[in-house]
């Protein structure tokens, strides 16, 4: 689905198998976030090509956090593609002994620019250690990972989670000007007041049980 000019996203609808939503920045530059699953990538083949881009053609693929759902298919690009995390996801995914392609560079908070995009990095950690979102500025699209979704939040109880931090996290993206919110899971949140309303709904909801 084309969210707004330049901004496509390829949504995870099956429920009985676990990947997370894709996102595909068309620019000067081809910017995807977050490939999901290897098993599962034809959906996003599918999705490219149905724009008219191949694998080749995308230029940089970011990843929000270590986990395989989101990150796993990193291994299908080739030289021509950069990869992105930041240094402490890829130190969580040594660290608990999983196999990923090393990345090119090491995202850190501060703005990313590729082609004609320049992306807000945040460090959002919480949900995984080195979790990050990203922010367009230019479309106030904002990228939340497994941070917040539509009327939901990311788990603590995996290993590295933390409540408070997760709560640090939703608190400082809720202040963000923001018409498009992006989770890694889920509906696309459209509409600054809703997207108002569901950081409030999820403030509301589960803050409580993150302290």
């Amino acid at each position: 689905m084309e969210v707004t000019a330049g901004l496509h996203a390829f949504i995870w609808r099956n429920p009985r198998a676990n990947n997370a939503n894709t996102y595909l920045i068309a620019g000067k530059k081809n910017i995807l976030i977050d490939p999901g699953h290897l098993h599962f990538f034809d959906h996003v083949v599918n999705g490219l090509g149905r724009l008219g881009i191949t694998v080749s053609q995308v230029d940089v693929v970011l990843v929000t956090h270590a986990h395989i759902d989101h990150m796993e298919a990193v291994g299908i690009f080739g030289e021509s593609t950069l990869t992105a995390m930041s240094r402490e996801s890829f130190q969580f995914i040594e660290g608990s002994g999983g196999k990923i392609r090393e990345p090119e560079f090491f995202l850190q908070e501060g703005t990313l620019t590729v082609g004609d995009v320049s992306l807000d990095v945040l460090m959002t950690p919480g949900h995984c250690p080195g979790s990050l979102s990203f922010y367009w500025p230019d479309r106030k699209a904002l990228f939340t990972g497994d941070v917040v979704f539509s009327q939901g939040i990311g788990r603590t109880d995996l290993p590295g989670g933390s409540g408070r931090l997760l709560k640090e996290s939703i608190e400082r993206l809720s202040r963000l000007d923001v018409d498009y919110l992006l989770p890694g899971h889920g509906a696309v949140v459209v509409g600054k007041e809703k997207v108002k309303d569901n950081f409030r709904m999820v403030a509301d909801y589960w803050f409580d049980y993150l302290d």
